[in-house]
């Protein structure tokens, strides 16, 4: 009975340091994101200034629109960027919190398993059934986290899809703006 209690604190200690991993691994996507938006805020005020010093030099009507352009082109190039960025760190962290949580899914259900059977050894005669029906249970979670995993990751492809196709299809239309405003 007491390698049955030793291996429910086992599971409990590796739910904690799951969750230990995941706060950890959560601070980490956040410093990342927080880097990416502090330089993506300085380019921006970098652009902006050398823009309103663009501006300010101009003298004649002629000259404004076709720097109009120019900075509504790298306006354009610059949005682009950071939305490519962006997504970048959202798609890898949803990768790497994919990664972590069947991780720590499989460890969670190896760990339950194998109490369970110590329990079922150590269970007194005619618990059977309940053995049984745990057993089931437990299957029955295994066999909807596997259907959860398999609709997110077709959720994530899609989006995936989308969202690539979108960054795509505003790059191509950036050019085709510059060529509308200049004719």
């Amino acid at each position: 009975m007491n390698n049955v209690t030793e291996q429910f604190a086992g599971i409990n200690k590796a739910g904690y340091d799951n969750a230990v991993r995941f706060a950890t691994f959560s601070l980490e996507k956040a410093e990342h994101l927080s880097k990416f938006n502090f330089q993506a805020a300085k380019a921006a005020l970098e652009q902006g200034v050398q823009s309103a010093g663009v501006v300010g030099g101009i003298k004649e009507v002629k000259e404004f629109a076709a720097v109009n352009t120019k900075l509504s082109e790298a306006g354009m190039q610059q949005a682009l960027g950071y939305t490519r960025g962006l997504y970048e760190i959202a798609s890898q962290g949803q990768a790497e919190f994919t990664t972590l949580a069947d991780d720590a899914w499989a460890r969670y259900t190896n760990r339950v398993s194998a109490w369970i059977e110590t329990a079922a050894n150590n269970a007194p005669a005619g618990s059977e059934v309940a053995v049984k029906a745990l057993k089931s249970t437990v299957a029955a979670t295994n066999a909807a986290y596997e259907q959860l995993s398999k609709a997110t990751q077709q959720i994530v492809s899609l989006a995936d899809a989308t969202v690539r196709a979108a960054i795509a299809n505003a790059a191509k239309a950036a050019p085709t703006t510059k060529g509308s405003k200049a004719s």
